[in-house]
């Protein structure tokens, strides 16, 4: 893998973000829809193997506005996990908590590598069925993909969950959801996985 294409990719990625926070939720997740597909088929960097880029569709639901949350990160007693991955061991650091009215609260964490993040991801009751059965990313900002929010709360918009690169190519490793961030409701919207 180039360095620099892995370079570009963020930017795109961070560029993209950061165009969806300045819509409104339904223009910014067409933007997004739209983005990530062109990423996905076309980038050096993407996780589609190269001989299905050219037929790649991505499966999004249409957007929801009752998946979107403004919530306060709650706390949550001290913990870290250690995950490994094909780049070596992910350390994540609980930092909080966040409830999602009506769906369950899901761990908060931070990515402890060098620069760190806020990661959020999430595995519902549609994970194996219509969505990736390792579940899906929310917020993972060592990547660039952040929704928003103030000092103390974020914006969880589950209509911007998307599975990691490990969905589509075995040949990724990914950190997945653990215990603390299943939720036992259906989520059927964001990107539905691989197809």
């Amino acid at each position: 893998m180039d360095a620099l294409d892995l370079l570009d990719w963020r930017r795109r990625v961070a560029g993209l973000y950061r165009e969806v926070r300045r819509c409104d939720p339904v223009a910014g997740h067409a933007r997004w829809f739209a983005g990530r597909e062109e990423l996905l088929r076309y980038h050096p960097q993407s996780p589609i193997p190269q001989a299905r880029r050219a037929s790649f569709r991505l499966r999004v639901a249409p957007y929801d506005p009752t998946f979107r949350f403004v919530v306060p990160v709650l706390p949550a007693e001290a913990l870290r996990t250690s995950v490994a991955t094909g780049d070596g061991v992910v350390h994540q650091d609980r930092i909080g908590r966040v409830e999602l009215p009506g769906l369950g609260t899901l761990d908060l964490w931070w990515v402890a590598v060098y620069g760190g993040g806020v990661f959020l991801p999430v595995r519902d009751a549609t994970s194996g069925s219509t969505g990736y059965g390792g579940g899906r990313y929310v917020l993972d900002t060592v990547k660039g993909a952040d929704l928003g929010g103030g000092r103390d709360d974020l914006v969880v918009d589950l209509n911007f969950a998307y599975p990691p690169s490990c969905a589509y190519d075995e040949a990724w490793s990914c950190p997945l959801p653990g215990p603390g961030n299943r939720l036992d409701a259906p989520v059927p919207v964001g990107e539905q996985g691989p197809g």
